[in-house]
């Protein structure tokens, strides 16, 4: 018989509010032309550490397991690319179809040009492996989390 999974929805909450948070945010920080870049790789690679940082900082989460951290990263890696498309793929459609602006000139480009389903799969596909890359980022967070613990001891 497979035993039920249970879900903390508290701490699920508290990922996804700070993911969103910090989603829309580097969203608004991408749009600046030169630090855009930084910030898109900081929401692909580094979500995940941040997230776990905080609610280890104010002990709502305690890592117990390689799994614990996989899956907290994949979701902080999901729902912060979730968060920053909202934000920054309606702003940049308006500033290229209004005021022929972008901020980045070859995503402006796809943006003029493409249809909301399409936007829609390549946010999802973007969204996915913001999730495989958090996720191992998460992971390398509990190694180093648990080799800085041992140090202590």
């Amino acid at each position: 018989m497979i035993k039920a999974m249970d879900i903390n929805w508290i701490l699920l909450r508290q990922i996804s509010v700070l993911s969103i948070f910090f989603g829309a945010l580097l969203g608004c920080i991408t749009l600046i032309p030169y630090i855009g870049t930084v910030s898109f790789v900081f929401l692909i690679c580094f979500m995940a550490p941040l997230v776990i940082s905080i609610l280890i900082k104010y002990g709502c989460l305690s890592l117990n397991s390689i799994k614990d951290s996989v899956l907290i990263g994949a979701i902080a890696g999901f729902v912060s690319y979730v968060g920053f498309s909202i934000v920054y793929v309606p702003i940049s459609v308006i500033l290229m179809k209004f005021f022929h602006l972008a901020a980045n000139y070859g995503v402006g480009l796809m943006m003029q040009n493409a249809n909301f389903f399409i936007l829609v799969v390549i946010s999802v596909f973007l969204g996915v492996l913001g999730a495989t890359v958090n996720a191992f980022t998460g992971f390398l967070t509990f190694c180093v989390l648990d080799l800085i613990n041992s140090v202590r001891k």
